[in-house]
């Protein structure tokens, strides 16, 4: 592209250590939301669009790993490094439960339904907690070969997904059994993988390479080389046609799924950048660094040549989106349109 304009983030300050985790709730009639993990010990929730702060969740006595909000964003889920997991009321912050560990907690995940939730950590065990149960003992999968370093749900709660802080690879663990069904091969540990929202691709950053796998048949489908050490990657989840990738060297690189070109390269953290994540729409990604802040960026044109993000000929191959739909998520974005068009404006004035 000639012609790349500097892109100028909506910059979030609170935290006072690393941001090492960032989570999108799906869009809810409120909205959508963007929680937060630091090494500060406090969580925080956002404004999904504006970034603006919502509230901190104060109660861990540790870092804190990772976070995940439920499918309504009525509860939050942290893992912390006070070797436990916690479940937070999102509305009021209360802790609602504390799952205790023997050891330090990586990751956490709801289930989609959100009747459980999928802890895993140092232990090297995959634990699952009954949320209409929280007293019961959890039920724990076949240990993990390594430490745990991600975990998530897919294909309607049937199979789990996680990575080793110490090995390459992903296993994939059939929830009924708890045996490992498969494994996707990768060099070096696995930092980040996300199944997108369409439940077609795991997307995985392992060292140097961004890799794109058939969430059904396990495939490998794209894999792509960085320019530098990566430790987080994701997909555009509307349209599938961008990813973003960031790590070590601070800067945050948009690429063309398709051919792996790089679209755009945004700088502005002064440190490693830990994790990086699409809001549901897809009109902006969000990323965490060492440096404290989380900045959120304006994507540009979900579909290529066009100058709207919601084009009308956009139905190609994998885009099922009704004029309905879109018109109801344009609805729900109304309130802040004007503030969206004068971004633009300073923008393409800059």
């Amino acid at each position: 592209m000639d012609k790349k304009r500097v892109a100028v983030p909506l910059v979030c300050h609170g935290h006072s250590r690393p941001v090492v985790d960032l989570f999108y709730s799906p869009v809810t009639p409120d909205g959508y939301f963007l929680i937060s993990a630091s090494k500060d010990s406090n969580p925080m929730l956002r404004n999904g669009e504006t970034g603006d702060w919502i509230g901190t969740f104060e109660g861990h006595k540790g870092a804190v790993w990772s976070c995940c909000l439920d499918t309504n964003a009525f509860r939050a889920a942290t893992g912390s490094a006070d070797f436990s997991a916690k479940i937070w009321d999102a509305i009021t912050g209360d802790i609602l439960h504390s799952f205790e560990h023997k050891h330090i907690v990586r990751a956490c995940a709801f289930s989609e339904d959100t009747n459980f939730l999928l802890t895993g950590g140092v232990e090297k065990v995959l634990r699952i907690y009954d949320l209409n149960r929280p007293d019961a003992p959890p039920r724990e999968v076949d240990k993990s070969p390594g430490s745990v370093r991600t975990v998530t749900w897919l294909h309607s709660d049937q199979t789990i997904l996680s990575s080793c802080t110490d090995m390459g690879g992903v296993r994939l663990w059939d929830v009924r059994t708890g045996k490992v069904v498969e494994t996707l091969e990768t060099k070096s540990p696995v930092t980040s993988a996300e199944v997108s929202q369409d439940g077609r691709y795991i997307t995985t950053a392992d060292g140097f390479s961004v890799k794109f796998w058939d969430a059904n048949h396990f495939g490998l489908v794209k894999s792509y080389n960085m320019p530098c050490t990566v430790e987080s990657a994701s997909l555009e989840p509307k349209y599938g046609f961008k990813f973003v990738a960031a790590g070590e060297d601070m800067w945050i690189r948009v690429f063309d799924f398709h051919t792996g070109d790089e679209i755009a390269c945004n700088k502005g953290h002064h440190g490693p950048v830990h994790c990086v994540r699409f809001a549901p729409g897809g009109e902006t990604y969000a990323s965490g660094s060492e440096d404290g802040t989380i900045r959120i960026w304006q994507t540009g044109p979900l579909i290529n040549d066009e100058s709207e993000p919601i084009a009308a000929n956009g139905g190609t191959g994998r885009v099922k989106v009704s004029a309905d739909e879109v018109s109801r998520k344009i609805e729900g974005f109304h309130i802040t349109d004007e503030g969206k068009s004068r971004e633009k404006e300073e923008m393409e004035n800059a």
